[in-house]
């Protein structure tokens, strides 16, 4: 974590105006609300609109099938040294069938013994991506496996979970209490 509180508090159920209560209980059905969303209800707007497009990245719209999307999203929030982003995507990845050694080879990158080509290719793309905004030729031919349409969402998927790091990073947003922080994103 980047800081050990938050610079923008998350609303509490007594600060959040009826609408946004409303939104908030229509999106999580009874479920609790992350503290992240609770941070975003500040700016109604933006929330509003962040939820659409993140819909669409974390939707069977999105082309990449969803344990390579955790792949994608993992990597990107352990480059950013997001804490919040690993610690909830590491619970959903877990459940889209990633593994604790590949979780684990996730933040060892692209040569870890677990990744097939295509996967070392997918993480080597995000290390680009989150360094230079720019997939390198060499990669963008060995995603060749993938649709043009899988490698655009790749790089969306890639720019949604970079501008999500900023915030929870920049935000100060804390953990969940229900998350663990993990000890390699503790610095």
């Amino acid at each position: 974590m980047r800081l050990n509180k938050s610079r923008i508090a998350p609303l509490a159920d007594s600060e959040l105006d009826p609408e946004m209560k409303e939104t908030l209980a229509k999106n999580f059905n009874g479920r609790p609300v992350f503290n992240i969303f609770r941070t975003l209800a500040r700016a109604p707007k933006a929330y509003k609109s962040f939820m659409r497009w993140g819909g669409y990245i974390l939707s069977d719209h999105n082309s990449i099938a969803p344990r390579e999307r955790e792949i994608i999203i993992l990597r990107t929030g352990y480059n950013w040294k997001s804490g919040y982003e690993w610690a909830q995507h590491v619970r959903i990845g877990k459940e889209c069938g990633l593994t604790d050694l590949e979780i684990q080879h996730i933040k060892d990158g692209p040569l870890a013994p677990s990744w097939t080509p295509l996967e070392s290719a997918m993480i080597r793309a995000v290390d680009e991506l989150t360094t230079d905004a720019f997939i390198s030729d060499q990669t963008w031919g060995e995603l060749a496996e993938l649709s043009e349409k899988q490698r655009m969402d790749l790089v969306m998927t890639v720019g949604q979970y970079t501008q999500v790091s900023m915030m929870l990073n920049s935000f100060g947003v804390q953990l969940d209490d229900d998350l663990e922080l993990d000890t390699d994103l503790a610095k």
